[in-house]
């Protein structure tokens, strides 16, 4: 069922909207928000990529059935500005990178018919992860497009114990820990976080400097203790030598 959609100047009606939820479930839903969102932020200071998920890419003019919801896709050379649809006639370029969230009933289109299309419409980089690693192995693939077809992006084993690909698109490691997927940037070696992601980590840095500053005052507290015990003991020691002193003397009278 169609709940909008978008007239085009060749007065073809380009709907934006099925009807059919987001994504199946939160499995689904969670990487695809945290890709769209941490991919913006990484890309913030750049008018020219254009970020989103679950847009419908319509690629043939006055033919509504030719039509494609990626997940997640990055256009490089496109302007950052919110649209309705994304329709190939009427922008610069075609996404550069493409990435599914694979699961039970998305797999078989996920793997065949999406694969071919993406090449066809020169996607130069298509990605497909499985967030509960029921369908995919491994969870997190990438192809490049070369010659006209996909070719598999070799991964790399970190010595954690992470599988990183790099994706030449992105110039970004996209990297699987524990089944989860996250980008990571190499140059700053920093883990590309949500805004919510972000805040968590700043409050988790200020309690941790809060817990060691506490830590450090206590510390601070024992030593001063430790050092009054022993001046009390060198005290004491030195009462006792200055007694037997006394005594010594009274004895050679």
């Amino acid at each position: 069922m169609v709940r909008s959609g978008v007239r085009s100047s060749d007065s073809v009606m380009y709907p934006s909207s099925d009807g059919l939820p987001m994504a199946e479930s939160d499995f689904q839903r969670g990487p695809l928000m945290y890709a769209v969102e941490a991919l913006r932020i990484h890309f913030q200071d750049r008018s020219d990529v254009y970020v989103s998920g679950n847009l419908f890419i319509y690629y043939e003019q006055g033919n509504p059935q030719a039509v494609v919801a990626p997940d997640v896709f990055a256009v490089f050379g496109a302007s950052k500005q919110d649209r309705m649809t994304y329709r190939l006639w009427e922008e610069p370029t075609a996404p550069q990178w493409v990435i599914e969230i694979t699961s039970r009933s998305t797999r078989g289109e996920d793997q065949r018919t999406k694969r071919a299309l993406y090449a066809q419409l020169g996607v130069q980089e298509y990605w497909q992860y499985d967030p509960t690693g029921d369908y995919l192995d491994p969870q997190l693939q990438g192809f490049r497009l070369e010659g006209g077809s996909y070719e598999p992006i070799t991964d790399e084993l970190l010595p954690d114990g992470v599988r990183a690909l790099y994706s030449e698109v992105l110039g970004l490691d996209i990297r699987l820990e524990g089944g989860r997927m996250y980008f990571y940037d190499v140059e700053r070696g920093e883990k590309l976080l949500t805004h919510e992601e972000a805040e968590q980590e700043r409050r988790m840095g200020e309690e941790r400097i809060r817990q060691e500053a506490e830590a450090r005052q206590a510390a601070e507290a024992q030593l001063a203790e430790e050092a009054e015990a022993r001046q009390a003991a060198e005290a004491q020691l030195a009462e006792l030598a200055a007694r037997l002193r006394a005594l010594e003397e009274r004895g050679t009278e």
